[in-house]
């Protein structure tokens, strides 16, 4: 096929963030009266509250992402637009701590990587476009809070959309209990491993329902008597080659694929929208943060 190029766009991927849905406002009234006002506004919004000690703390920190955002956008030479997101009260260390949970492998485990074998991922019958929630093989979107374990909702988005391939059932799966019980060698909210988490799944014998098992947004004690509700299995994982746009596609076309995306950047902290033209030939990518790792 003639176009390879593959864009890892975060507006259509399994967001494990909060909401980014921005609110609108006057890039001409940024008086301390309209940016008070504003913020208030933005508050409701997100359904956000603060103590009296916090408030002056947040209020400061929104007002520069806000100069941020209307400085980047009023140049207008940008592909993207930034906005008041859920994160705008946030500085970017905030940012990367509560949301970039994802960990590079140790050196001990390296060698349990796997990749593919020569001509398994090689590309044919490729569809000019593939939308994996048009298949009805991705769940809705989820939110992680402020807990650092986006690697944990990225598994269980591969996991969910292989399983609907396969059985025909979506069946949303319980990010908590990765977090609670997937102590081995990820951290709960302190971070983690897609790879790690399919791992897991694997020796345990597969995982349990969302509905049985509820996120909470904090790491709790492994349940016991649910960690041993094993809705889905899972009978093995690989990892696309490395810098390998092919690979990545074909995968693409097989089944919903679990990544990792640096987004240590302030712009993507504050990412509300695209401006240019996009070429896609498939998704979905079910995407985990990091800021850096080796």
């Amino acid at each position: 096929m003639g176009h390879l190029r593959m864009i890892l766009k975060l507006v259509m991927l399994l967001l494990v963030f909060s909401s980014v849905t921005a609110i609108t406002y006057n890039p001409r009234d940024l008086s301390e009266n309209g940016l008070l006002s504003l913020f208030d506004r933005w508050c409701n919004h997100h359904g956000k509250t603060y103590t009296a000690k916090q408030r002056p703390l947040r209020f400061q920190v929104f007002k520069e992402n806000l100069f941020y955002i209307s400085e980047h956008n009023s140049r207008g030479n940008h592909t993207f637009w930034l906005g008041l997101n859920a994160f705008s009260d946030l500085t970017s260390d905030e940012f990367r701590t509560q949301q970039m949970g994802l960990r590079g492998h140790p050196p001990s485990l390296k060698s349990r990587r796997r990749e593919p074998k020569s001509g398994l991922l090689e590309l044919y019958n490729i569809p000019s476009s593939l939308d994996w929630r048009d298949k009805d093989a991705v769940t809705g979107v989820k939110d992680q809070g402020a807990c650092g374990d986006c690697w944990a909702f990225s598994a269980t988005g591969a996991i969910e959309g292989i399983n609907k391939i396969v059985t025909g059932s979506l069946v949303s799966l319980s990010e908590q209990e990765l977090c609670d019980c997937d102590t081995s060698y990820n951290s709960g909210c302190d971070g983690g491993l897609m790879d790690y988490a399919f791992q897991w799944v694997i020796v345990n014998g597969g995982i349990d329902t969302e509905v049985d098992y509820p996120y909470k947004g904090v790491q709790k004690a492994c349940n016991s008597k649910k960690v041993n509700r094993r809705v889905v299995t899972i009978d093995d994982y690989i990892d696309v080659p490395a810098n390998n746009e092919r690979a990545l596609l074909q995968a693409v076309v097989g089944q919903p694929v679990s990544v990792g995306i640096s987004g240590g950047e302030r712009a993507f902290q504050l990412n509300v929208m695209h401006s240019g033209t996009v070429q896609l030939e498939a998704r979905v990518v079910v995407h985990c943060t990091y800021s850096d790792f080796v």
